[in-house]
């Protein structure tokens, strides 16, 4: 102990010697623990951002898209449909898409699916199309979805001021819309919507309420950006489909624990119902929300690693700069180690003096990068949408891994030093 402490106060005393050198040496150990603690915090945040998205999504999601059972390119295309749903929990052209694929789900579909599967609590068909929406002299181009009262259930969407419409509208094809905030915002600014009508296409349609926010969607896209109306009326006056058309089904299992249960009940209905044979490709795909959730937990987890790994590659320039830095360090005092080999030091107490003081050096590179890197995080913090959190695992990590870069790299010029000759080494100039 009394040597280690010697170590510490003679490879101290050397630093402070030559600060700007040793400042140079560390640089590059300050630079890659500073980038671990701030790509570790920048995916934690991120993951927690992605994480709230997904489950803005709605509750114990399950996403149902038609598919056409040959191979061609509007399987491919059909492909490109499913992201765009994921994205804001519908189908951003799921009509055209469906028709395109030649498959068909149905209104009959999803009650055979809620009447015979005990995993599924509600179920709704959705039909989306782009509209205009012209209110005054404003319009702007959004979303209009047609659907029935359970997408809110399944969605988990509520309403901030006015209200829902309700089954007796469903059956009218009532012309009344619900909208969302980003709707709201841009065509009636800070004026109250409910009780306004604005026109899509020839009709008038009133607003009796408006979205709580939900905010971006897993994949990019403002889901805040949608106008809903009862299917029936978006049937009738937005875009006339076949009879019973569902575009997609979307639907809620009961508990996150039933999810998997639910898609297999869901696809055996089906299959019963399309008269497809276990084994043969389906006409039909399902999508769940934990799909969504291991997709994007994939690629934060992709580029992570592809960080730290440049913030390794950094670590390991900084310890190749410790060692160099020390050799030359050796070669300069020379003589200071004759002299203390000639007064009785051993090679055990040179070797750990120079070890030390490589350790020391790359522990100050450390701290530093921690330091440096805690401050970026605040600084980042309030710039990003998004919670940075710091990890203390990281940050530990982090000073070990500058420990041990010292001791690795710091070695073979401790060992060099320890294996001089005394007589050599005081005849040094």
């Amino acid at each position: 102990m009394r040597a280690v402490l010697d170590g510490i106060r003679l490879a101290l005393r050397a630093i402070a010697r030559n600060p700007l050198r040793a400042s140079l040496t560390v640089l590059g150990i300050l630079i890659g623990v500073a980038a671990v603690v701030i790509v570790t915090a920048l995916a934690a945040g991120a993951r927690q951002n992605i994480a709230s998205s997904i489950q803005s999504i709605g509750s114990n999601f399950i996403i149902i898209f038609p598919q056409s059972n040959a191979r061609s390119g509007a399987h491919g295309a059909h492909g490109t449909a499913v992201a765009d749903a994921g994205a804001d929990a519908g189908a951003s052209s799921a009509v055209q898409a469906a028709q395109s694929a030649g498959g068909r789900l149905t209104d009959d579909d999803a009650r055979a699916i809620l009447r015979e599967s005990t995993s599924v609590v509600a179920i709704c068909p959705n039909l989306r199309t782009l509209v205009q929406v012209v209110y005054g002299d404003r319009n702007w181009n959004t979303n209009a979805v047609g659907t029935t009262l359970s997408y809110f259930k399944i969605r988990d969407w509520k309403t901030t001021r006015g209200a829902l419409w309700d089954e007796h509208d469903e059956a009218v094809k009532s012309k009344v819309i619900v909208i969302g905030s980003s709707v709201a915002t841009n065509l009636f600014g800070s004026e109250d919507p409910v009780g306004h009508t604005v026109r899509i296409g020839r009709y008038p349609y009133r607003v009796i309420g408006v979205l709580e926010t939900k905010g971006e969607a897993p994949f990019g896209g403002d889901q805040d950006d949608v106008v809903l109306m009862p299917i029936s009326s978006y049937r009738a006056r937005v875009q006339h489909t076949p009879p019973g058309f569902a575009g997609v089904l979307m639907a809620s299992a009961s508990a996150p624990e039933t999810t998997d249960r639910a898609v297999r009940q869901i696809d055996g209905i089906l299959r019963q119902r399309h008269h497809i044979a276990d084994g043969d490709e389906p006409d039909f795909e399902i999508h769940t929300q934990k799909e969504f959730a291991e997709m994007q937990e994939s690629v934060t987890g992709i580029l992570q690693w592809l960080l730290i790994g440049v913030a390794a590659v950094s670590l390991a320039v900084g310890g190749i700069g410790v060692m160099n830095i020390m050799l030359v360090s050796v070669t300069e005092r020379t003589r200071e180690i004759g002299i203390r080999m000639a007064i009785g030091a051993r090679e055990a107490d040179i070797r750990m003096q120079f070890l030390v003081e490589a350790v020391a050096l790359a522990m100050l590179g450390g701290l530093a990068g921690a330091l440096l890197g805690v401050g970026v995080i605040g600084a980042l913090g309030t710039l990003l949408p998004w919670h940075m959190a710091l990890s203390m695992q990281a940050l530990g990590i982090s000073i070990g891994v500058s420990a041990a870069i010292g001791i690795g790299f710091g070695f073979f010029p401790a060992h060099r030093a320890a294996r001089l000759d005394p007589i050599e080494a005081l005849r040094h100039e």
